[in-house]
C-alpha cells in the first residue's frame, strides 16, 4: 500500500504562484514515477506533469514553462510549482503513482485561481 498526501492548494490571484506538495509513505521502493493530475468539474482528469525516480520530468502543453515539477528522495515528496497562474488553472490537484500494477491517489488539494 501506498499513501498519498498533498498539501499546499489555497486561493490565489491570476498572475500569483503556489507550490503543492505530495508526500507519499507505505510501500514506496520501486515506484518508477509519480504524477500530478488536476480535475474540474465536467471535464476530463488531465495529467499535468510526472517526474520518474530519475528525476526526469514531462509536462501537459498546456503548462510548459510556467509549472516545475521536482521530487526530494530523502523526503519521499514531490512538489509542483505553478507560476503565473489563470483561472484555467483552476480545479483539484491529485498526486498518483503506481507500483505492483496498483493505482495509487491522494485526496487531492484544492487550487482557486480568482480575482
Amino acid at each position: 500500500q501506498v499513501q498519498l498526501v498533498e498539501s499546499g492548494g489555497g486561493l490565489v490571484q491570476p498572475g500569483e504562484s503556489l507550490r503543492l506538495s505530495c508526500a507519499a509513505s507505505g510501500s514506496i521502493l520501486g515506484i518508477y514515477a509519480m504524477s500530478w493530475y488536476r480535475q474540474t468539474p465536467g471535464k476530463q482528469r488531465e495529467l499535468v506533469a510526472r517526474i520518474t525516480s530519475g528525476g526526469d520530468p514531462n509536462y501537459a502543453d498546456s503548462v510548459k514553462g510556467r509549472i516545475t515539477i521536482s521530487s526530494n528522495n530523502a523526503k519521499n515528496t514531490m512538489y509542483l510549482q505553478m507560476n503565473s497562474l489563470t483561472p484555467d488553472d483552476t480545479a483539484v490537484y491529485c498526486c498518483n503513482t503506481i507500483r505492483t500494477g496498483a493505482q495509487y491517489w491522494g485526496q487531492g488539494t484544492q487550487v482557486t485561481v480568482s480575482s
